[in-house]
């Protein structure tokens, strides 16, 4: 469904080609690229390159570094990636598992990294190459946590609108891989880990829950954030009594790892505002956008309702918000953040000139869904109503995903094969 004024299926096709130009800058093979130039993958004596790649871009990864290496080095491979993203990569096992909710494939992947650094030495190398991701894909639970325990505790955390570091310092404390788990179990072996980075402030330990870096915190402090909320009653009997008992918590010995940043979210948004057409005016005004999308929508609005007239600007924002479920509808944070942006709107109207708002995921999809966010305007909750229903109760009820495909403000692409995060951009026209 097009918006009907022609000024506004301009905004609209602009903004879609600046998120565009987002995603495409956060291409994980250039920034491997550059990386292996760098610093160039040097001959083995006697040993072995283990590459393992997980998350979303896990792929272009894996394949980008296969590249790389020394012809003459033997090595073995494993990628990890959602089932959107999988492809056969040659050299390589790949395994395709659940994305954001963990399942039996991801349970696979991690028995098969913990299998493969069972058996390194201390003339082995081993590459690590993360994405955005990799923290559900990968679960490898500690002794007597379950698979179904690690789902109802992910389940828990998404929908109580926990950020993402406090997410990962919980899944790090049940698992054997993350918070700096692979890098220990890769003893005697060096770890050499490239990172790119989906997490709002690039901390390497919250990305993917931290496999090669340090822990964010300890048994104790995950116990608490499930106490400030109120939710210890909702955890599976196992996993609290893991907390409880400090279970999953020791000192690491991370002096074989050497990490590296290969890309992230500002860099995407630095791309989308070089790419601003001739005539706009651009603001990165946030590149660590976090909080709860019904506290954020406001904000948003008022900076967006103090642009200038006479001028056309292009509004740019960058970080990870969280949603609080409060009913069982379908949707995701771009789409939740999009859609009550637009409700927001239309209770204050701009006096003058014309706007689009887009939030999206930078790996093409937004939560649970086949969208990848959403694209609003002015006119958004009159075409929900057109079609019959109720754009208030629908938001209400956490169904943004029924909302905008009412009003075909769909935000719909194919998985893009690499993730930095979120990228919102409004075009205000006041000329």
């Amino acid at each position: 469904m097009a918006a009907a004024n022609p000024i506004i299926q301009q905004l609209r096709e602009q903004a879609l080609a600046l998120f565009q130009i987002g995603v495409n800058a956060a291409n994980p093979k250039a920034g491997l690229d550059k990386a292996f130039q760098d610093n160039p993958l040097s001959p083995l004596q006697d040993g072995r390159y283990l590459v393992i790649a997980l998350g979303k871009a896990a792929n272009a990864m894996a394949t980008t570094c296969l590249g790389a290496l020394p012809q003459d080095t033997p090595f073995e491979a494993l990628v990890i990636t959602n089932y959107e993203n999988a492809t056969k990569i040659e050299g390589a096992t790949t395994f395709a598992a659940g994305h954001p909710v963990p399942d039996e494939n991801g349970l696979a992947a991690g028995k098969a990294i913990i299998d493969l650094l069972a058996t390194t030495t201390d003339k082995d190398k081993v590459i690590v190459l993360i994405s955005g991701g990799g923290s559900a894909l990968v679960p490898a639970p500690i002794d007597g946590i379950s698979l179904e325990d690690k789902i109802a505790v992910n389940k828990l955390l998404l929908s109580n609108g926990y950020p993402i570091q406090d997410m990962n310092l919980i899944r790090q404390t049940l698992s054997q891989l993350k918070g700096g788990g692979l890098s220990q179990l890769a003893r005697p072996a060096q770890v050499q880990s490239y990172i790119l980075s989906d997490v709002v402030g690039d901390d390497l330990s919250v990305i993917a829950s931290g496999p090669t870096n340090p822990p964010l915190g300890t048994a104790k402090d995950a116990l608490a954030l499930f106490e400030q909320k109120g939710l210890i009653d909702q955890l599976p009997a196992n996993v609290r009594s893991a907390l409880e008992n400090k279970l999953g918590d020791q000192t690491k010995d991370l002096s074989n790892t050497t990490n590296l940043l290969i890309g992230s979210n500002r860099i995407s948004l630095d791309a989308i505002f070089d790419a601003v057409p001739l005539g706009w005016r651009g603001l990165i005004l946030d590149d660590l956008l976090e909080g709860d999308v019904e506290d954020i929508a406001p904000h948003l609005l008022a900076e967006i309702s103090a642009a200038p007239r006479g001028e056309k600007t292009a509004y740019i924002w960058g970080g990870e918000t969280t949603v609080t479920l409060k009913g069982d509808g379908l949707g995701g944070r771009n789409q939740e953040l999009a859609l009550r942006l637009a409700a927001l709107a239309e209770k204050e109207p701009q006096q003058d000139g014309h706007w689009v708002f887009l939030s999206g995921g930078t790996d093409g999809r937004d939560g649970p869904t086949d969208s990848a966010g959403g694209l609003v305007d002015a006119q958004t909750l009159a075409r929900i109503r057109e079609q019959g229903a109720d754009p208030e109760a629908l938001l209400a009820n956490n169904d943004s995903y029924k909302a905008l495909a009412l009003s075909g403000d769909h935000i719909m692409m194919s998985a893009t094969g690499t993730n930095v995060a979120d990228i919102q951009i409004c075009l205000v026209d006041k000329t």
